[in-house]
């Protein structure tokens, strides 16, 4: 009986330890999770959307309903229209959120689907979203009606070093003359699928920066590596 002793006192004492060590366990690991998510950086949702021409106004409306309602919800950030230069109907909508989670509970939320159900009568493509995350984000300055935007698409086929081009490219970038923003976004899900999204102060400043030639130089190099052609998307405020 009592060499049974020490072995039982062993097992409560191991038994003792686990739990202890359970109960750490979880909150440690919640913690490595958000700070995991944090050094990451922010979360984006860019969605392209085309509306009939006569419901343009229609989805301004929408969208301003949206993005306030958007902005009582824990986590966002920013929410921006952007609308094609000589398509009038086609929009570009970009979602700034702080963290997955937060982006997560957005998507599935009631303002989301309200949103979603005010273009569906009202739009003639698919909703198109993608899901991105921080990859080269610099400071930004506020953008006026005259300011010219870019919206590009690029997907780069491995093998290539794709990332080193598109970072040169946004470091060079920021300090041209009328740049007011140039951000890189990353796609979540596909590493290799970028959206870049420019501000200029003025067509020239932008007509300017594409026959620069750090600009011409990104091009040339990152042709043998884009697997498909560049959707580059020239946009204005609404």
């Amino acid at each position: 009986m009592s060499a049974k002793r020490p072995a039982l006192a062993a097992c409560v004492t191991m038994l003792c330890f686990m739990g202890a060590y359970l109960t750490l366990a979880g909150p440690v690991q919640g913690t490595v999770r958000a700070q995991a998510e944090a050094a990451d950086g922010k979360r984006y949702a860019v969605a392209y959307v085309e509306v009939q021409s006569t419901a343009v106004n229609a989805l301004r409306s929408a969208f301003d309903r949206y993005r306030t309602d958007s902005k009582t919800e824990d986590g966002f950030d920013n929410l921006e229209l952007l609308q094609q230069s000589g398509n009038p109907g086609l929009f570009v909508i970009i979602e700034r959120w702080r963290d997955q989670a937060s982006i997560d509970a957005h998507a599935t939320g009631a303002v989301t689907k309200r949103f979603r159900d005010a273009l569906t009568a009202i739009r003639v493509s698919g909703y198109d979203e993608r899901p991105y995350k921080d990859f080269a984000i610099g400071a930004s300055a506020v953008a006026s009606g005259e300011a010219v935007f870019v919206v590009t698409h690029v997907d780069v086929a491995p093998p290539g070093d794709g990332v080193t081009l598109l970072k040169r490219l946004a470091d060079d970038s920021r300090g041209e003359p009328g740049c007011l923003r140039f951000d890189i976004l990353q796609h979540t899900l596909r590493a290799n699928h970028f959206t870049i999204v420019e501000a200029w102060r003025t067509r020239g400043a932008r007509d300017r920066h594409a026959a620069a030639m750090h600009t011409r130089q990104y091009r040339e190099s990152l042709q043998g590596m884009i697997g498909s052609p560049l959707d580059e998307r020239l946009m204005r405020l609404p």
